[in-house]
Order: C-alpha cells, then sequence, then structure tokens
C-alpha cells in the first residue's frame, strides 16, 4: 500500500491573519481527507506510519495548542471531531511523540473537548506515560513556584499565562491536582503572590487553588489525609493573614470561600465518602468564620441618552436595557470559567433559577441536561428585541371586587339593637374595692377552696435535687479528659522523637520502613501521613515550637539539690553564697560562732560590733559600720539571693 503524504502543522497565530477565507477552506478540507484516511488504517500499519511519520503527532500538537490559545475565525465541526480520534489512537502508542505528553498540550485538549470524554484519556496518560507526562508538569510548577515567591518582583504576566493554561488540565485531571499539592511550596507561593494587588492574576489564582482542592476529592481513591493536611495549611494562612497588617477579608482564603462553593462541595463529598473522618469534616467547617458578606458590585454607571420621543430607539439604548443583576451573575461564573460565553452561561442560570453555585457545581462535574451540554458553550449574549407594540383591542369591563365581610356582620352593633348603656366611649370606667367584692360573679366555690386545702400535707418535704449531676451545670466531660490526655502523650512523644532526630518524619519509604519510625507509630497509634503532617505543621508554626520547648524541658528530674544556707569562710570575711565552712567554732548565724566572731566584714583588722566595749577594734568596727552602710546598703544580701534563685532555691 502507498503511503500517505504527510500532514502539514497547523498555523500559528500570526500566520492564520495572512490566510484568505479560500485559503483556509482549502486547508480544513485537505486536514480532514488526511484524517480520515489515517483513522482508516489497521492498528498495525497505523502504529508503523505514527512512528515512522512525525507529521501525523505534530499536526495534532499543533492544532490542539493553536486551537486552544486562539479559535479560528471560521470554526470546522468535523475536523475537531477527527483530531480528537487521531489523538486517542496516537496516544495509545508503545511510545507516543513527546510533544503530545506536554502539560501545554493536555491542557489544551482539557480545554477544547468536553470533561467527560478527555479525563479518562488524560488518566490513562499518566497511568502509562507517567515519567514524562510527570517531567513537563514538575518543570512547569518550579517555574511557577520561583515566580509565585517572589511577589511582586516577579514576572506576573508569565504566572497569569501559565495557570490559566494549566487550569483547564487541573480541571480534568486529579492526577495532577496531586502533584501540584504535593509539598507545601506550591501553596505558599499562591498564599503570597495573591498579596499582591492584581485584580486578573488573584481570579486566576483562586480558580487553580479551587481546582487543585477538589481535585483530591475527585482521585481513585479520594486523597483525604492530603485533604486534612491542605484545609489546615489554609486555616493557617487564614489566621496569620488575619494577625497581620492588612485587611482581614483580602486575604486568599477568604476570597476563596466566599467566591466559589469549595465548603458546600468538600462537606457534600465527604459525607457522601465513608473513608471521610470527622476531624476532616470540622477542618472544613472551621473554615466557615472566613466567609465574607454577600458580595455585591457596584452598580456600573451608564450614559443614559434622553429620550426626546423622536423615532426609535438605538442600539445603545436596547443595550442598556439589561439588568445588572444578571451580569453580575454572568460575570461570576466567567471569572472561574472565562472559556464560556455570556448566552450559554445566561441560559444556565436559566435552568438553575439563577443559582450561581448550582450552575458552577455542575459545570464542574460535568452533570448539565442535555440541551445545555450539547450547545454551543461559546455562545455569545443575543441582544433583546424589541418590545412588541402594545395591543389597543377593547376588552371587557372586568367583573367588581367582591365585598369584605367578617365575623362581626350582622351582629348587634350592624343591626342597631345594642343597649345603649353597655356601650361607652373612651376609657371604660374602673371599678372600686367594694365594688370588687361585691361582685360574686367570678369568686371561687368555697367547697373547691376547702378540698384543696384538705389534701394539701405541710409536713411532705419534697427531695432536694440542688446537687443532681443533671441539675450542674459544671459536670465533667470524662470522654473530654481522656482524648486531651491521649493527645498530650501523643505529642511529648513526638517532640521529644523531634528533638533527637527530626530525620525521622521524613516523607520517604526508608524512613518509614525503619526503626525508629515504627517504634514511634506504636507509641502514638499514628499512621505515618499523620506523623509527618505533625513535624511539617510544627516547621511552619515557630509559636507552637517554642511552646513544646518551654512545655516540656523540664523532665520533673534534677540530679543535686545545692545548698542555700550562708556559711562562713576561713577568713571571716564570707559572704552568703560562700561554700567554705568557718571551723568547728563558727556554725549557724547565731551563737560565737557567728558573723560577730572572728574578723568583721569592716576595713579594720578583725574587730567586731558585738565585742567589749571599750576595746579599739571593737569602736573601730562600729564607726566603720555606720560610714559605710549607706554606700553598700543590702546590695550584697540582694545578690546573693539572686544567685540562689538562679541555682533553684526558694524564697523564705
Amino acid at each position: 500500500m502507498p503511503s500517505l503524504p504527510p500532514l502539514a502543522p497547523y498555523p500559528e497565530a500570526s500566520w492564520q491573519q495572512r490566510l484568505s477565507t479560500q485559503d483556509w477552506d482549502t486547508l480544513f478540507d485537505t486536514w480532514i481527507l488526511l484524517c480520515q484516511a489515517y483513522l482508516a488504517l489497521p492498528d498495525d500499519e497505523f502504529r508503523t506510519t505514527a512512528a515512522n511519520d512525525e507529521s501525523v503527532a505534530a499536526f495534532a500538537a499543533t492544532y490542539v495548542t493553536e486551537t486552544a490559545a486562539s479559535p479560528p475565525s471560521t470554526p470546522s465541526t468535523q475536523l475537531p471531531r477527527l483530531v480528537f480520534q487521531l489523538t486517542s489512537r496516537l496516544l495509545t502508542l508503545e511510545k507516543p511523540s513527546h510533544q503530545l505528553l506536554q502539560y501545554s498540550f493536555l491542557s489544551g485538549l482539557a480545554k477544547l473537548y468536553p470533561r467527560k470524554r478527555v479525563a479518562p484519556l488524560i488518566a490513562d496518560v499518566f497511568t502509562q506515560h507517567a515519567a514524562l507526562a510527570e517531567a513537563s508538569l514538575a518543570a512547569l510548577k518550579k517555574l511557577l513556584i520561583l515566580h509565585l515567591d517572589s511577589g511582586i518582583k516577579g514576572d506576573l504576566k508569565l504566572v497569569e499565562s501559565h495557570l490559566s493554561t494549566v487550569n483547564s488540565l487541573l480541571h480534568a485531571s486529579p492526577h495532577a491536582c496531586t502533584l501540584f499539592l504535593a509539598g507545601s511550596d506550591f501553596f505558599d507561593g499562591l498564599v503570597t503572590c495573591f498579596k499582591v494587588m492584581n485584580p486578573p492574576l488573584r481570579k486566576v489564582i483562586i480558580t487553580t487553588t479551587y481546582l487543585c482542592i477538589v481535585g483530591l476529592t475527585e482521585a481513585e481513591p479520594p486523597k483525604w489525609a492530603m485533604l486534612s493536611d491542605e484545609l489546615f495549611s489554609l486555616k493557617s494562612a487564614a489566621d496569620a493573614h488575619k494577625q497581620g497588617p492588612l485587611n482581614v477579608n483580602d486575604s486568599l482564603v477568604a476570597e476563596l470561600v466566599t467566591a466559589t462553593p469549595l465548603l458546600k462541595v468538600l462537606i457534600r463529598r465527604a459525607e457522601d465518602s465513608t473513608a471521610a473522618s470527622d476531624s476532616l469534616k470540622k477542618r472544613i467547617t472551621a473554615l466557615e468564620p472566613f466567609k465574607k458578606g454577600a458580595m455585591v458590585r457596584p452598580k456600573r454607571l451608564t450614559k443614559r441618552k434622553l429620550d426626546k420621543g423622536k423615532g426609535k430607539a438605538t442600539q445603545h439604548d436596547v443595550d442598556t436595557e439589561m439588568h445588572v443583576h444578571r451580569m453580575s451573575q454572568i460575570t461570576q461564573v466567567q471569572d472561574l470559567f472565562p472559556d464560556l460565553g455570556a448566552g450559554f452561561v445566561s441560559k444556565c442560570l436559566d435552568e438553575y433559577h439563577d443559582d450561581v453555585e448550582r450552575v458552577v457545581a455542575n459545570l464542574l462535574s460535568e452533570s448539565l441536561p442535555a440541551h445545555l451540554a450539547n450547545a454551543d458553550r461559546s455562545e455569545p449574549l443575543s441582544v433583546r428585541q424589541q418590545p412588541p407594540a402594545p395591543d389597543m383591542a377593547p376588552r371587557p369591563t372586568p367583573p367588581l371586587v367582591p365585598t369584605r365581610r367578617n365575623v362581626f356582620d350582622d351582629d348587634e352593633f350592624d343591626r342597631l339593637t345594642t343597649d345603649v348603656s353597655q356601650i361607652s366611649f373612651g376609657k371604660k370606667p374602673g371599678k372600686t374595692a367594694d365594688d370588687v367584692l361585691k361582685d360574686k360573679s367570678t369568686a371561687p366555690n368555697k367547697a373547691a377552696i376547702l378540698s384543696a386545702l384538705a389534701t394539701f400535707d405541710s409536713d411532705d418535704d419534697e427531695r432536694d435535687d440542688t446537687y443532681d449531676a443533671a441539675d450542674v451545670g459544671g459536670t465533667v466531660d470524662s470522654t473530654t479528659q481522656e482524648e486531651e490526655s491521649v493527645n498530650d502523650r501523643n505529642e511529648e512523644a513526638l517532640f521529644r522523637v523531634y528533638q533527637t532526630d527530626p530525620k525521622v518524619f521524613d516523607r520517604d519509604a526508608a524512613t518509614r520502613r525503619g526503626a525508629t519510625r515504627a517504634a514511634l507509630r506504636q507509641a502514638t497509634e499514628m499512621a505515618d501521613e499523620a506523623i509527618e503532617g505533625w513535624a511539617l505543621m510544627l516547621t511552619r508554626n515557630p509559636q507552637q515550637k517554642k511552646r513544646l520547648e518551654l512545655k516540656y524541658a523540664f523532665s520533673g528530674q534534677q540530679a543535686q539539690l545545692e545548698r542555700t544556707a550562708w556559711r562562713g569562710s576561713p577568713a571571716g570575711s564570707g559572704t552568703e553564697d560562700s561554700d567554705a565552712d568557718a571551723g568547728a567554732g563558727r556554725g549557724g548565724r547565731g551563737g560565737r560562732g557567728s558573723r560577730g566572731g572572728g574578723r568583721g566584714r569592716g576595713r579594720g583588722r578583725g574587730g567586731s560590733v558585738s565585742g567589749p566595749t571599750g576595746e579599739k577594734e571593737t569602736e573601730s568596727a562600729r564607726r566603720n559600720k555606720e560610714a559605710h552602710k549607706g554606700s553598700r546598703a543590702n546590695h550584697n544580701r540582694r545578690d546573693a539571693r539572686a544567685k540562689k534563685m538562679a541555682r533553684g532555691g526558694f524564697a523564705g
């Protein structure tokens, strides 16, 4: 069989503008004919042709990439279907072309075709050719982290462009979401770059974060442990922003939980799944307080033309009749799906009764009705037609409103038969105490009073239930105490090991198989993911690490307790913190062996203020004591007490 001619690559956007309509028609007809011929080949011949002719893969790669970036002005309905079938056969080869495994091609494929058709194909790519596909995404992730961490100093245009491209792939591939959220660098970069006041970039960052987190619940099996760590990171980032100098509501987490149905989607999927834990649900609900109030968009000011009653309304007047509320809802949906047309979004809002959250949720899950799933998603908003002329045909007079009636109709007042003496105008005159006592109509029966008194027993005391457990509000919950005790014990065990060797918490297979990790799992009854997540959160929170160091610094054991009592020195001039003994005759503070014995502290040679009166040394010591008392005061005693307390002694 003769070989087929090669396929010409799809032209770039700069060349597309130079081609005439006739050239485009010729190219489309040729591509359609050749694609049908290649698809008609048997599997063996197709495999041989694709391996020898790189033009087939080059055409598919260029068509998907360029069409996703800039759709043609005269689109074809047959060529996209043929390209998808051709791409599906190329990706099933043992060694597909390197161009078909790049993230740009996979993102364009997810953007051009519905998710139900693309998601299984991309999943097979990551299963059969994981190394090449993940290498392309890893290089993109590394580049994005570099510019995201740089903030305003980074290339914001590059970040916005690459995130907008990869969002389509994140929507269709949970594997890509897991790869981007592995580690904390990418998420931290998104939080840092969101602080830059760039509204288009912020919308793209919110979309990326939402798709990555929701994608963890769509993986097989769902990544509940990883989702729990990401929710904790969201809570930590929101708390850190709340304590900073910036506006509380101007954070990534506040915008994320307000502008997207993230919390509703997560809590619904967690409740539907039996594998989701209660702690995960608590972390989801912990983000509710960060949701901002109702989003009230400012009304767009439009210049209204004064209607002078001269002729028909202009096109501008018809456009301004569009309701502002509907345009605001369409804008909210297009913030997350910029490739959707306003007319298609308007039809979705009509289908779900103007509920934006339901529209977004059904668009993400590809669960639209058949008439919307097959509709043109790039349909623009049609101009509202002129209202028809009013119908001035005569109509019969409508029936009169029925007369209103109530329960007081046809009563004594209505028939004018009421006794005038029973009618009072204004405040009804009150009765005196004598009139009340004379009126026996409302008096209780005397027999009933006596019967009630007979059944009353004054000696019958009720049981005092003041101190019952059900009535006391301070009942201790033993379950909570046991849980707190277990948490404290696990926390201490983890921190002791972390102080000894932080490498025990590394996220690799060798560490998990080690004896130290096995002992730690047995002691804490925690999984490897929980242990590694605890260490990761500890490194992110310096305050928590400092608190644990202070909490577990003293283990309750002291090797030696130093003596703090005063002991005299051999020279007779020791201070309170001296450790040397003064001898057998100089014991405690009192008696002859105390401070008064031997040489004194003054400048004399050994006189003491407590010696015999009249001696030269005694008198000199007494004079020196009074002379230098004001300069020294009690500084020596104060310093000695400070040293005593530093050694662990106690006052008193």
